[in-house]
């Protein structure tokens, strides 16, 4: 494995998570049961960049699941705007790695006052964030130096995940998530998913998904532009086919992460009609009889160290991508 930071951190996801499960397994199962005695009208997804991806995990799983709609909040709601939503018998999750960027803070701040009960999940528990919230589900992910965010992501998506096998008392995903670990340690010991070759000449790209797959997809997306410096955008494939799919007529990249549940025969169908229209796909997936709620994880394991290993045959530094830094102060 590469001596990056970036690398070191994604290499350590399997350790993290298995401490994670662990640690968090009691706050979880009051929560669960919390929940299930007082079902929730709703939940709101507060956070920016990968955070905000891992509310979109968050979205399908809650809203399939557990029958309750799930919306992201619009920052510049509270930001710039200042307004307060009535939020009672909402719970509002906030997903930061740092817990201290003052955007952030004052949109909790504002969910709390319209009502909402709010849950942190946050890597650093000696923050500002958590003086302000309900309840803390720590990341236990230890400090991330690489401005790339990785260990965090993947921590913040197993912790969404224990929570909602306790909320829904879902034996299957509990069994599953003790398999987690080995999952993504045997995703770091595979061939590689994407190498420099085949992103050679790549300037911009689309990477498609389906329901969890797109999820992953809008993290993969933000990598390839934050690591390596390409224009790269995230769709449904299903959405892809209202209009975007012009763009493939000009043998567009497109990177087609697939996962093997519910959604895999519907998203088949779209990719091969991408195919046929000319695109070059390259596949980003794990052939992977695991449960479908974790596969997510796996390819994301994989798909970091990968991108790191581009960026290095690239000769980019993969810690410290141009012009960003590891807590972005916005309002």
């Amino acid at each position: 494995m590469s001596n990056s930071i970036m690398a070191q951190e994604a290499g350590s996801s399997p350790a993290v998570i298995a401490n994670q499960r662990a640690e968090n397994q009691q706050i979880c199962r009051t929560l669960g049961d919390k929940f299930r005695q007082s079902p929730p009208a709703g939940v709101m997804m507060i956070g920016r960049g990968t955070s905000d991806h891992a509310g979109v995990y968050a979205k399908y799983l809650f809203e399939i699941g557990c029958n309750v709609p799930v919306f992201a909040a619009a920052p510049s709601v509270a930001g710039v705007y200042n307004a307060t939503l009535n939020l009672h018998n909402f719970v509002a999750i906030v997903i930061s790695q740092s817990g201290k960027s003052p955007d952030i803070l004052h949109q909790v701040k504002l969910a709390k006052a319209g009502g909402a009960f709010c849950i942190a999940l946050v890597n650093d528990t000696h923050s500002p964030l958590v003086a302000l919230v309900d309840a803390v589900i720590p990341l236990h992910a230890g400090e991330e130096k690489a401005v790339a965010a990785t260990k965090s992501y993947l921590s913040s998506l197993s912790a969404i995940c224990q929570l909602y096998a306790y909320w829904k008392q879902d034996d299957d995903l509990k069994a599953a998530l003790l398999t987690l670990p080995k999952l993504m340690t045997t995703a770091v010991e595979a061939s590689p998913l994407l190498t420099a070759d085949k992103l050679a000449g790549v300037a911009h790209c689309v990477v498609l998904g389906r329901g969890f797959g797109y999820a992953i997809a809008r993290e993969i997306a933000l990598k390839l532009k934050e690591v390596l410096g390409i224009h790269a955008e995230a769709f449904s494939s299903a959405e892809f086919l209202h209009g975007p799919v012009t763009l493939v007529e000009n043998k567009l990249c497109v990177l087609n992460v697939s996962i093997n549940d519910e959604s895999a025969q519907v998203h088949n169908k779209q990719v091969e009609d991408v195919i046929q229209r000319g695109a070059r796909v390259v596949n980003i997936n794990l052939l992977s009889s695991s449960h479908p709620r974790i596969q997510a994880l796996a390819i994301m394991q994989r798909f970091y160290l990968d991108i790191e290993q581009v960026a290095q045959a690239r000769g980019v530094d993969p810690d410290t991508p141009p012009g960003l830094k590891k807590v972005t102060e916005t309002v």
